[in-house]
């Protein structure tokens, strides 16, 4: 069956370009902050969404039954247990002095959410870069266009302690430098068993175009069991990078590696690049092995019966 092996290494070229985009574009997982970031921005930061209760008590410190007023830098009063931190995340506490300011820099605003403390930006990521999505944050890309802050950014396959936050207990910085040898493996287990099932098919690909050129039964066999074990590769790689996801957003602490609720995240049109080419490399598999046990069976039947003395 020529026709059933061909349909199988046009199936498996067709999954090779879509693991090549996929390999090739940063767009496995996005994130998008620009409904965190508008929030924050407005005075108080509080979430209005349905069904959400805010308790502002863990913000705001007893003092004995008396209750004292904290002044901005400006002189305005502020509410006792608000932070004045500025559109960059940085505390009241930062050397830049607001009283003077010019009408181009930012504005302080109001936060009364922890997260608020924190700088999130939207961001598009992959397995070998890390970039800011364009048209999402006009602070970042006007950095951007400065030259002070770089699109992309490398994804490290590489363990180095200089990401690691400082100032924090050493059992804390114990159980992140613990997550952050975790999550490296991870990310070498889906690069490198994505770059074996890329391989395998290839390989497996010229060995089914040579078996139908010699029509060699044995060879289309052999093809479509290494786009099973290429498909069997593809699986193990998608599996760790969705573990590997999955395990940066429940890394602790919780207020150093977690994403509030309203940052919207999930994944990109490459992953599912990514599960279109595994589909289609298991459907070119179980096409390529099944040719040459249709064609063996039809020679058997087709053959003529010899009768019983004839020579």
């Amino acid at each position: 069956m020529r026709l059933l092996a061909g349909a199988g290494l046009c199936l498996a070229l067709a999954a090779l370009a879509l693991l090549a985009v996929a390999l090739s574009t940063d767009h496995w997982y996005e994130t998008d902050a620009r409904r965190h970031r508008d929030r924050c921005r407005k005075p108080g930061g509080k979430r209005n969404d349905p069904g959400y209760m805010y308790t502002p008590g863990q913000h705001l410190p007893l003092r004995g039954g008396q209750s004292r007023t904290r002044t901005a830098r400006g002189g305005e009063p502020l509410l006792r247990g608000v932070r004045l931190i500025s559109r960059a995340g940085e505390p009241e506490g930062s050397h830049r002095d607001y009283r003077h300011r010019d009408a181009a820099s930012p504005r302080p605003y109001l936060a009364l959410d922890s997260h608020c403390t924190r700088r999130f930006n939207s961001t598009v990521s992959g397995l070998w870069r890390k970039c800011h999505r364009e048209g999402f944050d006009k602070d970042t890309e006007e950095l951007i266009v400065k030259g002070l802050v770089d699109r992309c950014t490398p994804v490290r396959y590489h363990y180095t302690s200089s990401s690691l936050p400082t100032n924090l207990p050493l059992n804390v910085t114990k159980t992140i430098r613990q997550d952050e040898w975790h999550a490296l493996h991870l990310r070498r287990m889906t690069a490198g068993f994505i770059g074996m099932a890329v391989s395998i098919i290839l390989f497996g690909w010229l060995i089914g175009v040579l078996g139908c050129c010699k029509q060699h039964d044995l060879m289309q066999y052999v093809a479509g069991l290494l786009f099973l074990m290429g498909g069997t590769c593809c699986i193990i790689s998608l599996c760790t990078c969705v573990a590997g996801i999955n395990f940066e957003l429940s890394r602790y602490p919780r207020s150093v590696y977690g994403l509030p609720e309203d940052i919207s995240h999930g994944y990109g049109w490459s992953m599912f690049c990514a599960w279109g080419g595994l589909g289609l490399t298991l459907l070119s598999g179980f096409l390529c092995t099944l040719a040459p046990s249709l064609s063996a069976s039809q020679s058997a039947v087709h053959k003529p019966r010899q009768e019983n003395g004839a020579v």
